[in-house]
């Protein structure tokens, strides 16, 4: 069995393990379980995308909270009923006004509106680096933010979208974040990956050997927003209501923290943080609400992330995959 093959098999069997393990849930376990669960994986994919970007790339971009706004607000106003746009969203043109679509081209529109965003606003952006592209892409959330608030005739403004169709669920987390892992996998260990783990290493070294890291940078940037579109597609689908405040700067310090907490660049550890973080928070928010102790879970996130910093500031994976999966997934090609 060639090296492809092999790896095609390893990805499939571990799709089925999972398929497997999701109907188990969704059978055995109650309505909040499985949203719950579903919310992990919409969780665990947004960190691995944000791997793609600030991992392999090596950018320091907090915006995903801002194209997973763009993706929800896109996806939501094309499944929302018919009937219901020309009343309340009423600067909508009347051909989308009069356009109710099905889930999946609605998801496929969402996530090309957000990697549109990503592509006009990378071309200013991503001459900065560090903390300025840090501050650049914060201020992008801000500006989403404050475009969904005033216009309100096509948003609702402040009010958001309420009543819209709950259309994902347990299986469409899953999908989605299936197909993010294996598209961070298979582009981690090519050429691709290794040219984006180039530029993040020294730009002016990849540029001496050929590779165009203003292409690379972008591409990471792109390919990011986009599957943060449709993991906010998929988050209004699940809970029904979006405003302009649902994503805010405290996803985008969660999710960097899912990052640096699994490593810059490891799929496997970024999956780790996110379901840890995702637990966590869900768990502490009864003793929130019950004790008084608003913000407990972001405290101990925070504490967790200043204790890693110190103790073990690669993360922790490094920018490296467990031995095992490595083994299974590149097969004969080792």
């Amino acid at each position: 069995m060639n090296g492809t093959a092999s790896r095609s098999l390893a990805s499939a069997g571990a799709i089925v393990l999972g398929a497997i393990l999701v109907w188990l849930v969704q059978n055995t376990a109650s309505d909040y379980v499985v949203t719950l669960l579903a919310v992990l994986f919409l969780n665990a994919a947004l960190a691995v995308s944000l791997t793609l970007t600030n991992g392999l790339a090596g950018l320091f971009s907090l915006g995903h909270p801002a194209f997973m706004t763009i993706g929800a607000y896109v996806a939501a106003i094309l499944t929302f009923p018919a009937g219901r746009k020309e009343s309340m969203l009423s600067d909508l043109p009347l051909w989308i006004a009069q356009t109710e679509l099905s889930l999946l081209p609605a998801l496929l529109l969402a996530g090309l509106a957000g990697a549109a965003a990503a592509l006009l606003v990378g071309f200013p952006v991503l001459r900065l680096r560090g903390h300025y592209l840090a501050v650049a892409t914060l201020g992008l959330i801000v500006i989403v933010q404050n475009l969904a608030t005033n216009w309100d005739g096509i948003t609702r403004g402040g009010a958001g979208l309420s009543g819209v169709p709950r259309l994902t669920g347990i299986w469409w987390a899953f999908g989605l974040l299936a197909i993010v892992v294996m598209a961070a996998w298979r582009i981690k260990f090519s050429s691709l990956g290794r040219a984006m783990m180039a530029t993040r290493e020294n730009e002016l070294a990849a540029e001496c050997t050929g590779i165009r890291t203003v292409r690379m940078r972008m591409l990471a940037f792109v390919v990011g927003a986009f599957f943060a579109a449709l993991a906010g597609a998929m988050m209004v689908h699940l809970i029904g209501v979006v405003t302009p405040k649902s994503y805010s700067v405290l996803l985008a310090f969660n999710l960097v923290v899912m990052v640096v907490i699994g490593g810059s660049g490891s799929i496997v550890g970024a999956i780790i943080a996110a379901s840890a973080i995702t637990a966590l928070s869900e768990s502490l928010r009864p003793a929130e609400e019950s004790l008084g102790l608003y913000g407990l879970s972001q405290v101990i996130v925070a504490l967790s992330l200043i204790l890693v910093l110190y103790f073990r500031p690669q993360g922790l994976f490094g920018t490296r995959e467990p031995e095992l999966l490595r083994r299974l997934f590149e097969g004969s090609r080792r």
